[in-house]
């Protein structure tokens, strides 16, 4: 807004005002870091006398007793209740079944593989599969060769670059063998090794393939998976494609231990966790004027690899199907992370490059409690925007008191104001405690006439906002994380990014929100993943511990910039009472917006006191098939596609990642 002032007095004045308000602001973001500081300090200090006290030092026995009794009554308590216990037990029945699908029973019949044999494809491309060598164990070498000489699809040539020592000249020996009998196989002996990433990049060197495959000298490829990738090049324009895969253990691939669904393209998954990995087959063309492996990301340096290259291709595919089997075994990262422990720099350093190469500054990479590879990603809030945050509320003054104070007292982002909508509230105490905020800073209230309409109601209030950012929240919610606006801000000023929901929680400290997926739950409309889990559980594949891109996120905590709210023209009005922010998500996805949820901005959602959840009422519950049935239609074609990043493979039965039993 430009300003005017009439003399330049006035003009020195406001800006000295401007100044001092400023000033004020930072001494009491300083004081309040003070005070954290000191209480930090105060307790490090106790926890210092304690340690070195020769009381605690002789209790070390005991104490390692007590944790061993702790841990094992929390694995017990951990199991909850009979329903939990069925749950879990129901989970683990349903992959049991599930495994006897995706391994060996999978491969294909001789009469379909004679017809995949047989596929004349418009593009027939050469595929150039890139495995470097170093004392490779023969056992897994005779298998990693063979799986690929009993590909379907025939138009493949293996590329062996063998480092391996002296002592391991047998390597050598058998991989000539190979040759012979087959010339797809091209084998070059190493002068020296040059670990996993020069190895792979000599046998680049030998590849003449349109596209190239990365494949690791101790796993076992799935016969169709050329096959299938060939199809998705000629039908997608493909230029990137993986898939879904599994560890196993032993001298067969049945023995699974972990099976890994994937979502399909995840900018912000990828970021965090390289959920991508195997099997990466991809156009030639993409390493126009970059390497292929780069020896400073040694042990991540697919990690790296896949960051730079997704940054470029158009057509990214992820076939969902189980089709590379990662062997599990003593020195393999499949085993245990630990077993190459300059990986977890190297994945640090490799997304450190992707974030900068992409112009993001002065970032934050942290390994989470999941998994030392699977990151919190903490982004530069570039200018401290304003906020406006809009509260729906009828009466229930208990539940608006509890949201408005954990607002003001756990935030430490402050510029933001808060929008209370009044709508049909009947109890004098309710206009009583309005009155009250009237007089607080940061505080509006403004009044909604008419029937309880959600969209309409916040599209109302939205009218009133002066921040650039909306925040839609509950009056049920209650903030946990101090720095929750900016755990959600990080996200919602990215241009590429729409919505951006936070982690909810019930009372009783189990999940209620953690992203919404399409189709999930009876009425095959949406529903919440990992709902009515334990806070502390780590979600599927750690998906509880970092940020993700998601289809929608529930309105009860959603961040999203003014200006694309208005864009879209706000929550679509016809839906009244459900739906409406899994609507507006699904309109973002059509702009080409991502929507993101973060695990790190906590809230509880008591949900207990919110108008048009309870479906137990007869009324309310025909009202909400009916827009059940509106959504389902509005977004027929979107359902059918299924959820980009929630895998096919899993039940929409159930929210806990449970897999199907099928195929079907």
């Amino acid at each position: 807004m430009e300003n005017h002032w009439n003399t330049p007095e006035e003009e020195v004045r406001f800006y000295k005002e401007a100044y001092e308000q400023e000033k004020a602001r930072a001494a009491s973001l300083s004081g309040r870091l003070a005070d954290a500081k000191n209480e930090a300090d105060n307790l490090q200090f106790q926890l210092d006398r304690i340690k070195n006290n020769p009381v605690w030092k002789a209790s070390k026995p005991l104490r390692a007793g007590m944790h061993w009794g702790l841990r094992n009554y929390r694995r017990v308590r951990n199991l909850g209740g009979p329903r939990d216990i069925a749950r879990k037990l129901r989970q683990k029945k349903m992959e049991q079944e599930a495994k006897k699908l995706h391994g060996t029973a999978s491969f294909p019949t001789p009469e379909e593989a004679r017809r995949q044999q047989d596929t004349k494809f418009e593009r027939m491309v050469k595929v150039s599969i890139l495995v470097p060598l170093y004392n490779t164990p023969m056992n897994f070498l005779n298998e990693m060769i063979d799986s690929v000489r009993n590909q379907t699809y025939q138009n493949w040539e293996l590329c062996l670059a063998d480092g391996s020592d002296a002592e391991h000249a047998e390597v050598g020996a058998r991989c000539k063998e190979y040759a012979a009998q087959d010339n797809r196989i091209i084998y070059h002996k190493l002068e020296k090794n040059e670990g996993i990433a020069g190895n792979t990049n000599q046998c680049y060197k030998l590849a003449t393939g349109e596209y190239i495959g990365l494949f690791d000298h101790d796993d076992v490829l799935h016969p169709s998976v050329l096959y299938e990738y060939v199809k998705v090049i000629n039908e997608q324009n493909a230029d990137y494609i993986y898939c879904d895969e599994t560890t196993f253990k032993g001298d067969s691939i049945d023995n699974m231990i972990t099976l890994h669904f994937k979502p399909d393209y995840s900018v912000d998954n990828l970021r965090a966790n390289n959920y991508i990995c195997h099997f990466s087959v991809f156009a030639r063309e993409l390493l126009e004027g970059t390497e292929l492996f780069r020896s400073g990301f040694d042990g991540s340096q697919d990690h790296d690899m896949i960051l730079r290259l997704t940054s470029n291709a158009k057509n990214i595919v992820h076939v969902p199907k189980l089709m590379y089997y990662w062997r599990s075994h003593k020195a393999s990262v499949a085993s245990d992370i630990s077993a190459k422990p300059y990986a977890i720099a190297a994945a640090k350093g490799a997304v450190a490059d992707h974030l900068t190469r992409n112009g993001y500054k002065n970032f934050e990479i942290k390994s989470t409690r999941a998994f030392e590879t699977i990151f919190e990603i903490k982004y530069e809030i570039q200018k401290e925007d304003k906020i406006s945050i809009l509260i729906p509320n009828k009466d229930h003054i208990d539940d608006l008191r509890r949201c408005l104070e954990s607002i003001k007292e756990r935030s430490t982002y402050d510029n933001y104001e808060v929008i209370v909508i009044e709508n049909n509230s009947t109890e004098e105490a309710t206009f009583a405690y309005y009155k009250t905020l009237e007089n607080q800073e940061k505080m509006k209230v403004v009044t909604y006439e008419g029937e309880f309409n959600y969209s309409k109601i916040n599209n109302f209030g939205a009218k009133y906002a002066t921040g650039e950012y909306l925040l839609l929240l509950n009056n049920d919610t209650q903030v946990i994380t101090m720095n929750w606006l900016e755990a959600m801000l990080m996200y919602a000023q990215r241009s590429d990014v729409g919505a951006v929901g936070a982690k909810l929680y019930y009372g009783d400290h189990t999940i209620q929100h953690a992203g919404i997926v399409l189709g999930l739950g009876a009425h095959r409309t949406a529903g919440h993943t990992h709902y009515k889990i334990n806070h502390d559980n780590l979600g599927y594949m750690g998906r509880l511990c970092y940020a993700q891109n998601v289809s929608a996120v529930t309105g009860a905590c959603l961040m999203v910039r003014k200006s694309i709210f208005e864009e879209l023209g706000g929550l679509d009005e016809s839906f009244k009472i459900a739906l409406n922010d899994v609507d507006f998500c699904l309109r973002l996805r059509q702009k080409g917006f991502l929507n993101v949820f973060t695990p790190f901005a906590e809230l509880y959602h008591f949900e207990s006191a919110s108008r048009g959840i309870d479906i137990q009422d007869e009324a309310k519950a025909k009202r909400y098939e009916e827009e059940a049935e509106h959504f389902r239609m509005k977004w027929k074609e979107v359902l059918e596609k299924g959820d980009p990043y929630y895998n096919p493979n899993f039940s929409l039965d159930y929210s806990d990642y449970s897999l199907k039993t099928t195929l079907n």
